[in-house]
């Protein structure tokens, strides 16, 4: 039995307090065109895990198309309205609360990752933190998807900007950068959407 993921320092953001007031801006209710894109590119491949699931559009969308798919979110009332979501829809998509600083206390190993909107949240510290636990989880020969905010989005309301050299130096290490290419970062806010970096990255020896 996986012992149960650091919960202490689980929700690092403080987003429970934003999925406890409602939807928050990047709950749009429907997977994200970009991962969409992704899965349909024959990208995604094996086990999935999605790190900073929320309330698991992303990880049911996948798992409608026959993967096996974890949610893992700090946010407690996320993963069950995951979960609920899951139960009524019919999903296969196994959501838990724990900490993306924690992974290997699932104890499970997957071949693609996805990060729709995780990595920009996090500190420098929690960036080379989180690098070392998606090692624990993702093998060599894994791919890591990440999406998040580009220094290319107007003013500083929500989350951090990344640039493409934070990506690049942030996994400089056991990982190769298979692409980094401008994405578009879904939301119900004024425009619809932000502009964002989509990252490949597959792990190597």
């Amino acid at each position: 039995m996986p012992r149960s993921p650091d919960r202490k320092r689980a929700d690092l953001g403080g987003f429970e307090a934003m999925y406890k007031g409602g939807a928050p801006p990047w709950d749009i209710g429907r997977p994200q065109k970009a991962f969409v894109e992704l899965e349909k590119a024959g990208k995604i491949r094996g086990e999935v895990l999605d790190v900073g699931c929320g309330t698991g559009e992303n990880a049911i969308f996948l798992a409608s198309k026959g993967y096996d798919v974890w949610g893992i979110d700090g946010s407690p009332t996320a993963v069950l309205a995951a979960n609920a979501k899951a139960k009524e829809r019919g999903s296969k998509a196994h959501f838990v609360h724990g900490s993306v600083l924690d992974l290997g206390a699932l104890e499970t190993r997957f071949d693609t990752v996805i990060d729709c909107g995780l990595f920009h949240t996090l500190t420098d510290a929690h960036r080379v933190l989180f690098e070392q636990s998606l090692k624990d989880v993702l093998p060599v020969g894994g791919h890591y998807f990440l999406m998040c905010f580009s220094e290319h989005e107007p003013g500083d309301y929500g989350p951090r900007r990344v640039t493409k050299e934070d990506i690049r130096l942030s996994f400089a290490q056991g990982w190769k950068v298979r692409s980094i290419e401008a994405a578009r970062f879904e939301h119900f806010l004024g425009g619809g959407f932000a502009h964002a970096w989509l990252a490949h990255l597959e792990r190597v020896p």
